[in-house]
């Protein structure tokens, strides 16, 4: 059955927000380098300005392009790999744009926009499929609990992997900014051979001074590591309960589908290994003091056990869950 019009629309979309997310993505790049601070305070704005415009507008395009999908399909747009790509793509902009109502976090486009990028091209290039209906296991209310709530749990997986990420970075620009900034003691005053006492100008304190580039912008428009830390751990938090709701829900369809709950299939055990490493992230951090440099580690590791349940079972592993791979 050939592709339908709609379909097609929906395909030229996804393409056109990805050429206005490369625009804004440069343009986000540009904001952060170290070359335009060498230039007027305007044209540094006018980068960051260009940015969320373009971003604004691959959004609406990316929207436009899972709801055509949606409708050409006749469903909701999540029963396979290049649906729940470009969805858990949009949701991740959706947490991005969100967070600018609160604090100004546009420094983050570049470290969400690239990621976005790169989910939409293997989606065009390698994992699309054209918009038909469901297979007969697909077809029950559960697939709308099931997928969406995973859905949106990797959306919000992707951006505080991207906060915990930046926390590295501004953790070793807050570091390399301490080290240059601490002054050296002066020296002992020599005694003067009157025995009277000494008097020495004390050497001026060195000049707080900043890493160059992208390190030294990062401490000027980045909130702390702390702080990026502090928020990371809030948004795994909430993608952690999503996703225990998701295996919750995926072990009832599971029952409903094929008579039992579990099987150990291989989806279903990466599943609950992201599980056990969030679970562990959560438990080290607020039991364990585990703040800082290691949970951002554990933070990242769960979001890499993510892309490998995502790409390595889905494409690789011969699963009960093959259905959501490409066909």
């Amino acid at each position: 059955m050939p592709e339908t019009a709609l379909g097609q629309i929906s395909l030229v979309l996804i393409y056109g927000a990805m050429a206005a997310y490369t625009v804004g993505f440069t343009a986000f790049a540009i904001d952060l380098s170290g070359l335009r601070d060498r230039g007027p305070h305007r044209d540094r704005r006018r980068a960051v300005g260009i940015a969320m415009t373009t971003t604004w507008l691959g959004f609406a395009l990316h929207l436009l392009g899972v709801i055509t999908r949606s409708v050409a399909a006749a469903r909701v747009p999540w029963a396979n790999m290049y649906e729940f790509s470009i969805l858990s793509s949009l949701v991740a902009m959706v947490i991005f744009l969100a967070l600018q109502r609160g604090r100004d976090m546009r420094f983050l486009g570049t470290f969400v926009l690239g990621p976005v990028l790169l989910m939409l091209g293997v989606a065009v290039s390698v994992l699309y499929v054209r918009a038909d209906g469901l297979q007969p296991a697909l077809q029950t209310y559960w697939l709308i609990i099931h997928v969406s709530i995973a859905t949106l749990a990797v959306g919000v997986f992707t951006i505080a992997a991207t906060l915990s990420t930046l926390q590295l970075v501004q953790e070793r620009a807050e570091q390399r900014q301490s080290r240059t900034a601490t002054p050296h003691p002066p020296p002992f005053p020599a005694p003067r051979p009157d025995g009277a006492a000494a008097t020495t100008t004390l050497p001026q304190e060195r000049a707080r001074t900043k890493p160059h580039g992208l390190w030294g912008h990062l401490l000027d428009v980045a909130p702390s590591s702390t702080e990026l830390e502090r928020l990371a751990f809030r948004l795994n938090a909430v993608g952690f309960m999503m996703w225990t709701f998701t295996l919750v829900a995926g072990a009832i369809w599971a029952e409903y589908a094929w008579g039992r709950p579990w099987g150990w299939d291989a989806k279903e055990v990466w599943s609950f290994v992201i599980w056990v490493i969030y679970a562990a992230y959560l438990h080290a951090r607020a039991t364990r003091g585990w703040e800082g440099r290691r949970a951002a580690y554990l933070s990242i590791t769960g979001f890499v056990a993510i892309l490998a349940n995502y790409f390595l079972v889905n494409l690789v592993f011969n699963s009960l869950h093959s259905y959501s791979g490409i066909g």
